[in-house]
């Protein structure tokens, strides 16, 4: 079955109740390694997001979609803004005037999205930053869809890709953003981004489980 344009909505909404349940975690996450203000920005982000929702909700998805990356770059701080924005803006660009997708879609707007991640930040696999959440759920996405699985268990393993890409982040070394300054100290430390990137994919996943 299609996913359809009420369920986008909804997982927009579920997404930024996952960020308000889980705001104080990505913050203390952020202040071991950043600038302590990941939690607050995607919490701030996520309610202007709500608020613009209803004038939008006749909207194709793609228009939603591009509707939300405009939004979070005008009100979250940080690396998040642009980063979440392209995310979105990619994603909502590559679905276009849809109302409803396939999983093959929703997996090429992730990779378009992931693409301009790492254009934008000139960041790597393994640099500890919310692509190491993004490179494995796209992976075990596609990986699932060859194997014929349903739309609930691809979506499924794409949330297991996520959520071991993230742990997978804490040995690493940053690389990039405010947590490369300290080098080798920020080993050890599981990296906001991918948290907060696992928490999408999961809220996806959870959203979209029936369609």
């Amino acid at each position: 079955m299609a996913i359809k344009k009420d369920d986008v909505l909804n997982w927009v909404r579920d997404y930024a109740q996952v960020i308000e349940e889980n705001f104080e975690m990505l913050t203390d996450l952020d202040r071991e390694i950043g600038d302590a203000d990941h939690g607050a920005n995607m919490r701030r982000g996520f309610k202007a997001v709500l608020e613009k929702l209803p004038s939008v909700e006749d909207k194709d998805i793609g228009a939603i979609l591009k509707s939300v990356g405009m939004t979070l770059l005008s009100k979250v701080g940080g690396a998040a803004g642009p980063l979440y924005s392209t995310l979105f803006m990619k994603a909502g660009t590559t679905i276009g005037a849809k109302t409803e997708m396939e999983l093959s879609d929703w997996a090429q707007a992730l990779e378009a999205g992931t693409a301009g991640i790492a254009a934008l930040g000139k960041a790597q696999p393994n640099d500890k930053t919310m692509l190491d959440a993004l490179y494995p759920a796209i992976n075990a996405l596609n990986s699932a869809m060859e194997n014929g699985a349903s739309t609930g268990q691809a979506l499924q393993k794409s949330a297991e890709g996520a959520r071991e890409g993230m742990l997978a982040t804490i040995p690493l070394i940053a690389h990039k953003g405010r947590a490369s300054y300290l080098g080798e100290r920020s080993a050890g430390h599981q990296d906001p981004g991918a948290t907060s990137t696992y928490l999408l994919i999961k809220s996806a996943a959870e959203t979209w489980a029936d369609c």
